[in-house]
């Protein structure tokens, strides 16, 4: 894998205001590998037998600050984790689980046992932070159906709601929802650093392959930040 620049520092989020300098340097590389898993390690299929398959051993390093289609019409929120989300024109009304890195260096995926469950990947930009936020989930498991089922249902003016720990609650519009073929990932685009609070929230989708148990795509729908308000 070619070098890879680090991110710039991004003032607007509360974060501790001092990381460890090798954290520093590992972020790019974290992103990459969670690429390669949301390509080929997130979601379980309905074949009993099902395992994930090893990521790719090269992937492209994002790229800070991609240009977006829509800028956003909110300006960004402190850091705050996630706490439920709501897409009411898909019928899903989940919590959150956070997401982290595995000892083999592959981001954990969310409990395969709970169809009804949305992970976050606690290490990138929360939703309404400067930044693109990362969240995924089963499009179904070896029980049937799951919370992302209907995902690529979605078109450009859906909204996204996510109420977070601060009790706020943050709504994205969609700006579009596109399929790739997993062997065609566009890591860059879906997981570069953006100027502004951006979402993205991806599932299996395409036609399953038994012979590899994988999904052949994946759904991708990326949103912008267009409002916030106080939940209480």
């Amino acid at each position: 894998m070619p070098p890879v620049k680090p991110p710039q520092p991004n003032p607007s989020r509360t974060a501790p205001p001092s990381r460890p300098f090798g954290r520093a340097l590992l972020w790019p590389a974290l992103l990459v590998v969670f690429g390669a898993l949301v390509l080929h390690n997130t979601f379980d299929s309905t074949e009993p037998d099902a395992k994930p398959e090893a990521p790719p051993s090269a992937m492209a390093p994002p790229t800070p600050d991609a240009p977006t289609a829509t800028p956003t019409r909110a300006p960004s929120l402190p850091r705050s984790a996630p706490r439920r989300i709501s897409i009411p024109e898909i019928a899903v009304d989940a919590p959150f689980t956070p997401l982290t890195l595995g000892a083999s260096g592959q981001l954990n995926a969310p409990p395969a046992g709970d169809t009804n469950l949305v992970g976050w990947y606690r290490d990138g930009a929360a939703p309404g932070e400067r930044g693109a936020s990362i969240i995924a989930g089963h499009v179904d498991t070896k029980t049937g159906p799951a919370v992302f089922v209907q995902l690529d249902k979605l078109r450009p003016g859906s909204d996204i709601h996510i109420t977070r720990a601060d009790g706020r609650v943050v709504t994205f519009r969609v700006d579009s929802v596109e399929t790739f073929s997993k062997a065609n990932f566009p890591s860059k685009r879906v997981y570069a650093d953006t100027a502004s609070p951006q979402l993205r929230v991806i599932t299996c989708g395409g036609e399953y392959d038994r012979k590899a148990r994988d999904y052949k795509d994946n759904v991708v729908v990326f949103a912008h930040l267009d409002s916030s308000r106080n939940s209480y």
